[in-house]
């Protein structure tokens, strides 16, 4: 019985003693192991007398259960150890400012167009939108551009078969917007991309956007056209900005006129932005032809009016100060996060 007494004092102090897992397993090897200490207890049984051998016995499971449970027990202080000091050299400090993801911005073509679509809302237009694969039909016949008619070489043309293309012009939809809303007044402006084979350079590009006007009523006069062009010129560029109308060719509309809004940069003394003029030209407009009204349904006699059509792009580079029209389109971060601040 001494020897009982004696391997527990043993186990007791050893398993009290453990500094780590490592010196803990290694113990429980000794002691609890098959070729353990414990385990070797049982092979003196056959030395036993035969009536001493259920009390040695018992005497061996108890010594087996106190050294497992001081075992377990020895296991969860050091494993609780160990997680606090691993969660001390890992700590986090959750005062620090995390790391903002980064979710990119709009394309500066996509804030002044919804610049635009805001500033005609506000004047009562109505924003129309159509499809990029327009018929023939509606892209020039009905915009007075009949088939071999001259104007038609000022916008070579991407067709998909002899009477299908990708819109030149978003006068595609508003030749639709006439027909399907005669003979009552319109009010609309008709917004996105356009393409015409063209060659690719700072100024040029084969796929542009353009948001193109519409005013249909009675007794709309030229002089509400220059106020809201004027108006439109002001809240792009500043207040102290001027238009100035010049006589232009347009199939779709008549008279027409180009329209200039004086120079940004130098306030119309003249700069090299302006190339001296004092005006820089940004868009092109003018009264409906009466033959287009009188094609879509309308009585030109009673009724008429007046559409515009701004470059995008052309606006951008303006109020944005870009001398280069690829920018838009080579998806640059470094190009496009400096007009997160206008998001």
């Amino acid at each position: 019985m001494a020897n009982f007494e004696e391997l527990k004092q043993q186990f007791t102090a050893a398993f009290e003693n453990a500094e780590n897992l490592e010196q803990l397993n290694a113990l429980r090897v000794e002691y609890l192991g098959k070729k353990g200490q414990i385990s070797a207890l049982m092979k003196q049984m056959k030395d036993v007398p035969k009536e001493e051998k259920p009390a040695f016995g018992q005497k061996v499971n108890e010594l087996k259960a106190e050294a497992t449970a001081l075992f377990d027990k020895k296991k969860e202080e050091l494993e609780s150890k160990a997680l606090e000091e691993k969660l001390a050299s890992e700590k986090i400090d959750l005062t620090l400012p995390g790391r903002r993801p980064s979710y990119g911005n709009l394309n500066p073509l996509h804030l002044v167009e919804q610049e635009l679509e805001d500033l005609f809302i506000g004047l009562g237009y109505q924003v129309i939108e159509g499809d990029e694969v327009v018929d023939d039909l509606y892209c020039f016949e009905r915009a007075n551009i009949p088939k071999d008619h001259p104007a038609r070489a000022m916008q070579d043309s991407l067709y998909l078969d002899p009477e299908h293309l990708l819109r030149t012009h978003t006068t595609a939809i508003q030749m639709k917007v006439l027909e399907e809303q005669a003979p009552n007044p319109i009010k609309v402006v008709c917004p996105g991309k356009v393409y015409r084979r063209d060659d690719d350079d700072a100024t040029h590009s084969h796929q542009f956007m353009q948001i193109e006007g519409l005013v249909i009523g009675e007794h709309v006069p030229l002089s509400d056209l220059k106020g809201t062009l004027e108006f439109f010129a002001r809240k792009m560029f500043g207040q102290d900005r001027e238009i100035r109308f010049r006589p232009s060719f347009f199939p779709f509309t008549e008279p027409s006129v180009e329209v200039d809004v004086s120079c940004h940069m130098c306030g119309g003394k003249g700069c090299p932005t302006c190339k001296g003029t004092g005006w820089i030209e940004i868009l092109g407009a003018g009264e409906v032809h009466p033959h287009v009204l009188e094609m879509a349904g309308y009585d030109p006699k009673k009724v008429n009016g007046f559409a515009f059509g701004i470059g995008i792009e052309r606006v951008a580079m303006l109020k944005y100060g870009i001398d280069d029209i690829r920018h838009f389109y080579t998806n640059d971060q470094r190009f496009n996060k400096n007009f997160d601040r206008f998001d």
